[in-house]
């Protein structure tokens, strides 16, 4: 099987990346950081100027009616920058969940501002959520971009509920968190008043199809960054008279990264495929892309700081933000072992 992106695909990509590139710059992420977590200004453009936060969602709901391979485009290249957006928890989970499993009232209330910009969503999950007359109870200490939210997207695993942020008995803690491109907020529920999400189960399949997709291309273009970063570097540093990159052993693990980012490319656009494309694979495909690509953004991740060398640990080098959130993206949605036990299950089930 042969995959290539259609010219349109091809124009999205060169547009993210161009994008990304010229604004998600290293001093804008590190303003960002020292914040509140958020570019403003690039979601403010990545929102409206460019639309590209409905990509993916269909057009009776506002979006662009794409697909998610689309989405994964733009997420690999907000990758590439650790760009500071509050994509995952407004526009890969909330926004989806809104889109498919919302009312009519619900999509009308909330979409317009989730793509605009105007309004940031979180998605607050946690299975001790309890429900007591009408009122939720409970919460998670895990909230990504929590602390910026104006709605929560809020679930049990089972049953799902919109909370305004301003509503009674709804308590917000900043967090102090290791990636501080995507920073975590405690978010609690003490007896609030909830509206339930009126098709539970379609909003939060298409939240977490979207979500692990979206994780997944973010860690590839992570780790694409890595090693590209890491090969220009091996070009300019020079010791023992030679550039370090003519190196024997340097060059092996240059190549092991290469052969693993690809791997992961082919499984990220693999999961984006089946999915778009209604196939049977498709949760065995999205339970496999996170795995990969999340460990391979770490590997990368990890050996750029290495085969810089003493400078790949400084703050003033960017290599700890792909580090960070790289990590990061290990633990949410699920961690690797907890993902191949899934792949295992399928592939076992369909053995038997």
């Amino acid at each position: 099987m042969e995959f290539a992106f259609t010219d349109e695909q091809q124009m999205i990509a060169e547009t993210a990346r161009a994008f990304f590139a010229e604004n998600a710059t290293s001093a804008r992420t590190r303003a960002a950081m020292e914040g509140e977590g958020i570019d403003r200004a690039l979601w403010r453009d990545f929102c409206e100027e460019l639309g590209f936060s409905g990509i993916s969602l269909p057009e009776a709901a506002g979006g662009a009616g794409l697909g998610l391979v689309e989405l994964a485009i733009i997420a690999e290249a907000a990758g590439a920058q650790v760009a500071a957006l509050p994509m995952l928890g407004s526009l890969m989970l909330s926004a989806p969940a809104i889109a498919a499993g919302g009312s009519e009232g619900q999509r009308e209330a909330w979409l317009p501002g989730l793509l605009s910009g105007a309004t940031i969503a979180a998605f607050v999950e946690d299975s001790a959520l309890e429900l007591r007359d009408g009122k939720l109870i409970g919460g998670s200490r895990f909230v990504a971009h929590g602390a910026l939210a104006d709605l929560f997207v809020v679930t049990d695993g089972s049953g799902a509920w919109l909370v305004r942020r301003d509503a009674a008995g709804v308590s917000v803690t900043a967090q102090t968190t290791m990636d501080q491109t995507r920073p975590l907020a405690e978010v609690r529920f003490d007896g609030v008043v909830v509206e339930a999400l009126a098709n539970p189960v379609e909003g939060l399949a298409a939240a977490n199809r979207t979500a692990l997709v979206g994780l997944a291309a973010e860690a590839l273009g992570g780790a694409q960054a890595s090693l590209d970063r890491t090969v220009e570097y091996s070009k300019e540093r020079v010791q023992f008279g030679r550039p370090i990159g003519s190196f024997q052993a340097y060059k092996h693990r240059l190549a092991d990264m290469m052969v693993e980012i690809e791997q992961a490319r082919s499984a990220v656009y693999w999961a984006a495929c089946a999915v778009d494309e209604g196939s049977d694979e498709a949760p065995l495909a999205l339970h496999a892309a996170k795995s990969f690509a999340a460990d391979t953004g770490f590997r990368c991740a990890a050996d750029m700081i290495q085969l810089h060398g003493g400078i790949g640990f400084t703050w003033e080098h960017d290599a700890h933000l792909f580090f960070k959130r790289a990590r990061s993206i290990q633990t949410l949605l699920g961690k690797g072992d907890w993902h191949r036990e899934r792949v295992a299950a399928i592939i076992l089930g369909e053995a038997a």
